[in-house]
C-alpha cells in the first residue's frame, strides 16, 4: 500500500512530524518498507531565468542561454552561466527549471558535468518534465510563470516535495488498504484528528437507461449488492495535475479522467470501482456465474476463458467484465467516451481469489475484493466517485440502479476490560481501552463491542484486546517473571525422553558429528527403500513430488544429504540427526530417533598413513556412546535380524532379550547406496530412543562419583572355543560370574587360521579377556582370586563350551 504525506493528511489533521508517523505506523502493525523522499532526487533542481538565447554558431537548433540561477549573487547580481538547449522553445526572457554541474538527472540517468557542444561550453541542463519523471512530455523545456521566485527549488515551489510511504499489509488489515483507514489508526494513537468525511448523495436527473440484476444463485454466494449509475456528457480527457501527480506518486500511469477517479478511490477509500462505457452496451447489466465457454479480452489486452462458476458481468450481448477483477476491453472507456455507467458492487472474497487464481489475474481490485472491503460503504462510494466526475469530467447523473442489498454483518462479542491484563499483561485503564476501540469505529457499551463494517478481521473477544494493544503499544509491555505456585526448587518440565533427545544429541556433537535437520517428507521410492511409502504415510496435499511421503527413518534423509555434499566435493562425512520417524499416520505411529551416518574415511590424509574408511565397530561404538548417554542398559545382546537396508553380514542389532530393540549398526546395503546416489562405503547406526527401560528415578544426570583405595586387579584368560562362538557371548558369561566383583571384561586377543587350526583343532579358535576384579571392602587375597578365576572358566565353559587354552 501506497500513499503520500500529503494524501495521508486529507483525512488526517496533524502536526506529528514524519518521522514521528513512519514509527507509529510501523508499531500499529503496518509496517513502513520505503519512504521515497522526492528531495533526494529532485532537490537540486532550482527556478531559473534565461537572460538571453542567442544562436548557436555552429548548429541550427542549438540555442547559446545565458541563465540566471539566482539572484542574490556575491555582489548583489544574479550568478550567470551558459547552457547549450536544443529545446524548441528556448527563448530571452523564459523562467524554467536548472540543473546545475554534479545533478543527477533522473529521466536520463546521467550525471551532470562540464562539456563542450559543438565547440561551446555548457554548464549545467534547462529541463523538461520528462527529464525530471514528472511526466512523459519532452517537446520542450518546462515554462514556469514570470513571477516565480527564482532560486527556490522547484519541488517546494510546484509541491513535490511529498514523501511518498509504503507500507506493508497484513492478510487480517484489508482497511488498512485505503488511505483514510490508514489515518484511523494514526488518530486512534493520537497523532492527529481523522477528519470527517462527508457523503452527499447527488440527484438523479433522469432514469437510469442501463437496468440491473443479479441472479439468484449468485446473489446468495457471490455477489449481494450490485449498484450503479449512469452519467452523460462527460468530456474523458487528461484528469487535473493534482490528480495525476498522486497517481504518479505511487507508481501508477495516468490514462484519463474517468480511469483515474476510480483508481484514486480504490487507494483513498479502499473502493474499488469500475466504468462502462454505455454506448458500448447492449441491454442491462446482470451479474451470473459462467457456465465455462465465455471468453472475454480484457483490459490487459489478454483473452480469459472463464471457469464454470466464476462470476461475469455480462450484458444482452455477451460478457463485459470478470467481476470484481478486471473489466473488458468492449466496453471499455478512452477519448471518445460521452456517456459512462458507474459500477460499485460488493463481492464475495473466497469467490474472486479463486477466480483471480485460476485466470492468473493481479490487479488492484482482486488485491483488495479478495480480503475482504467495506460493504456498508458501496453506495457511498458509488455517490462520491460521481460527485467528482461530474466536478471534473462534466455531465448529468441518473437515478442509482440496484440490485440487492448491504449484506448484515452486524456481530458483537463480550468485552471486558481486565481481560487485557491476562492475555497481554498490559494494564491499561478500562476508560483508555472504552475509547481506542471507539476510535476505530468500534461501539462500545458496557459489555460488548461491536466492529465497524470494515474490520471483517475481527472475529472474537480476543480481536478486541489485540486492538487495545495495538493502539497502546506493545512496546510499553512490561516483561515480568511468572510467579511461583510453589515454593523451593520447581520439579523438572522435560519429561526423561525429551531429556534422552538432549544427551543423544549433545553426544552425537561431542563425536564430532554434523548435526542435519531435513525433513519429515521423502519421496515414495526411498521410502519404500526403507521400509515405508504406503498409502499409510502418503500425503494428500505434498509441497512437491520428492516430498509425497512421510519418512520411516532418518537415514534416508541423511543419505540425500551426503549425497548433495559429495556432488560438491565433500567426500568425507559424519552427519547425524534426531527426530521422529513414521510408521502410518496416527498420532501413535511415530518414534523418536537418533541416527548417525558415517560416509568415506574417519581423518584426512597425513603422513603417517593413520587414514581408514570408517566400518562398522566406529557405527557400533558411536551407538553404544548413544546408549550410555541416555543410561541404558550396558549389557545388550547382539542380533543378526537387521533391517534390509543394512548389509548382511556386516550388521548387528543391540536388543534386551529377544524383542526389545535398543539399536542398529552396520554397513548401508550397496543398492541402497545406489540408489540414493551416495559413493561408499557408508556406515549407519540408529538408536530408539524410546525403547530402553526407563530409569526408577526422572533423572538422567551422571550419578555420583564411587571412588575406591583398594588396589584393583586383572587376570588375563585364553579360551578355546568353536570358530562360531561370538567374542560377546564369552564377555557376557565371564561379567556374570561374579557381578559384586567383576568390574569390567574386555577382549584382547583372537586368534584364528591355519594355525590356530594346527595347534587346537579345525573348527577352533582362542579368544583371549583381561577381567578387572575391583574389591569394595578389603584386599583380595589370592585364595579369593583363585576362586573368582575359577567361577569366570566355570561360566565361559557352560555358555560356550569354552576350555582355558594350554
Amino acid at each position: 500500500m501506497k500513499f503520500t504525506l500529503s494524501w495521508l493528511k486529507d483525512h488526517l489533521e496533524t502536526a506529528a512530524p514524519l518521522d514521528d508517523i513512519l514509527y507509529a505506523l510501523t508499531d500499529l502493525g503496518l509496517e513502513v518498507e520505503e519512504v521515497s523522499d522526492p528531495a533526494a532526487t529532485l532537490g537540486a533542481f532550482t527556478i531559473a531565468r534565461v537572460i538571453e538565447a542567442a544562436q548557436h554558431p555552429d548548429a541550427d537548433r542549438l540555442r547559446l542561454c545565458r541563465v540566471a540561477t539566482w539572484p542574490n549573487g556575491p555582489d548583489g547580481a544574479s550568478e550567470e552561466v551558459q547552457v547549450v538547449c536544443g529545446a524548441p522553445n528556448a527563448r530571452s526572457g523564459l523562467v524554467g527549471v536548472f540543473a546545475p554541474i554534479g545533478t543527477h538527472v533522473p529521466g536520463t540517468g546521467v550525471d551532470l558535468k562540464p562539456g563542450v557542444i559543438r565547440g561551446q561550453a555548457s554548464n549545467g541542463m534547462l529541463c523538461s518534465e520528462r527529464e525530471l519523471m514528472l511526466s512523459d512530455a519532452h517537446d520542450g523545456i518546462i515554462e514556469l510563470p514570470e513571477d516565480a521566485p527564482l532560486g527556490v527549488r522547484y519541488i517546494d515551489y510546484a509541491g513535490l516535495n511529498d514523501p511518498m510511504i509504503y507500507i506493508k499489509i497484513t492478510p487480517n488489515r484489508p482497511d488498512a488498504l485505503g488511505v483514510r483507514g490508514v489515518a484511523r489508526d494514526l488518530a486512534a494513537r493520537g497523532l492527529g484528528t481523522l477528519k470527517p468525511l462527508s457523503v452527499t448523495a447527488v440527484p438523479g436527473e433522469f432514469p437510469c437507461p442501463v437496468p440491473v440484476s443479479i441472479d439468484a444463485d449468485v446473489r446468495a454466494r457471490g455477489c449481494p449488492l450490485f449498484a450503479g449509475r449512469v452519467i452523460r456528457g462527460v468530456r474523458n480527457g487528461p484528469s487535473p495535475a493534482w490528480l495525476q501527480q498522486r497517481l504518479r506518486a505511487i507508481g501508477l500511469r495516468p490514462i484519463s479522467a474517468l480511469v483515474d477517479i476510480t483508481n484514486f478511490f480504490t487507494f483513498d477509500q479502499n473502493r474499488p470501482l469500475h466504468v462502462f462505457d454505455a454506448a458500448r452496451l447492449t441491454g442491462g447489466l446482470r451479474v451470473h456465474a459462467a457456465q465455462g465457454t465465455e471468453a472475454l479480452a480484457a483490459l490487459d489486452d489478454k483473452t480469459y476463458t472463464l471457469r464454470t462458476g466464476d462470476m461475469l458481468i455480462s450484458d444482452d450481448s455477451g460478457p463485459q467484465s470478470i467481476a470484481g477483477i478486471m473489466g473488458g476491453a468492449p466496453s471499455g472507456c478512452g477519448e471518445d467516451t460521452v456517456d459512462v455507467f458507474l459500477e460499485s458492487a460488493y463481492w464475495d472474497p473466497i469467490t474472486i481469489a479463486a477466480t483471480g487464481r485460476a485466470l492468473k489475474i493481479n490487479s488492484d481490485a482482486r488485491y483488495r475484493f479478495e480480503r475482504g472491503i467495506d460493504p456498508a460503504f458501496t453506495l457511498d462510494g458509488l455517490e462520491l466517485a460521481t460527485r467528482m466526475i461530474l466536478d471534473l469530467c462534466g455531465g448529468t447523473a441518473s437515478d442509482v440502479a440496484q440490485a440487492g442489498a448491504v449484506p448484515d454483518t452486524t456481530r458483537s462479542y463480550p468485552f471486558d476490560p481486565a481481560r487485557v491484563v491476562r492475555l497481554v499483561g498490559m494494564d491499561i485503564p478500562a476508560a483508555t481501552q472504552r475509547a481506542s476501540l471507539q476510535a476505530l469505529g468500534f461501539t462500545v457499551d458496557d459489555t460488548s463491542a461491536t466492529p465497524p463494517s470494515w474490520r471483517p478481521d475481527i472475529l472474537g473477544s480476543a480481536d478486541l484486546v489485540e486492538e487495545v494493544a495495538r493502539i497502546a503499544s506493545l512496546t510499553k509491555l512490561v516483561g515480568k517473571p511468572l510467579p511461583r505456585t510453589q515454593a523451593g526448587v520447581p520439579k523438572p518440565v522435560l519429561t526423561l525422553v525429551q531429556q534422552r533427545e538432549i544427551l543423544a544429541r549433545r553426544t552425537l556433537a561431542t563425536l564430532g558429528y554434523n548435526e542435519s535437520v531435513t525433513y519429515s517428507f521423502i519421496d515414495g521410492p526411498s521410502a519404500a527403500l526403507f521400509g515405508g511409502g504406503d498409502d499409510a504415510v502418503r500425503l494428500d496435499n505434498p509441497i512437491s513430488s520428492e516430498m509425497s511421503h512421510m519418512r520411516p527413518d532418518l537415514l534416508p534423509g541423511l543419505l540425500q544429504a551426503a549425497s548433495r555434499n559429495q556432488a560438491r566435493g565433500a567426500m568425507d562425512l559424519a552427519l547425524f540427526e534426531v527426530g521422529p520417524a513414521f510408521t502410518g499416520g496416527e498420532p501413535g505411529d511415530q518414534h523418536l530417533q537418533a541416527t548417525g551416518l558415517l560416509v568415506g574415511a574417519t581423518a584426512p590424509r597425513d603422513p603417517y598413513g593413520s587414514r581408514r574408511n570408517a566400518d562398522v565397530y566406529d557405527a557400533k561404538a558411536d551407538a553404544e556412546a548413544v546408549l550410555a548417554a541416555i543410561k541404558a542398559p550396558a549389557r545388550v545382546q547382539i542380533g543378526r535380524n537387521v533391517p534390509a537396508w543394512f548389509h548382511p553380514g556386516r550388521a548387528g542389532q543391540m536388543t534386551l532379550g529377544p524383542k526389545l530393540v535398543l539399536a542398529t549398526f552396520g554397513e548401508v546395503h550397496p543398492k541402497v547406496l545406489k540408489a540414493l546416489d551416495v559413493k561408499g562405503p557408508a556406515v549407519a547406526f540408529t538408536v530408539l530412543l524410546e525403547n530402553p527401560p526407563l530409569p526408577k528415578t526422572r533423572s538422567l544426570a551422571r550419578p555420583a562419583l564411587a571412588a575406591n583405595s583398594l588396589q584393583a586387579v586383572e587376570r588375563d584368560f585364553a579360551f578355546v572355543v568353536d570358530a562360531g562362538v561370538e567374542a560377546l557371548t564369552l564377555i557376557n558369561a565371564a561379567a556374570g560370574a561374579d557381578k559384586a566383583l567383576i568390574d569390567g571384561v574386555r577382549l584382547f586377543d583372537e586368534f584364528t587360521g591355519e594355525r590356530a587350526a594346527a595347534q587346537m583343532g579345525d573348527g577352533k579358535k582362542s579368544l583371549a579377556i583381561t577381567v578387572r576384579l575391583q574389591p569394595r571392602d578389603a584386599t583380595l587375597t589370592e585364595a579369593e582370586i583363585e576362586a573368582a578365576s575359577a567361577r569366570i572358566i566355570e561360566k565361559v565353559n557352560k555358555a560356550t563350551g569354552g576350555t582355558l587354552r594350554g
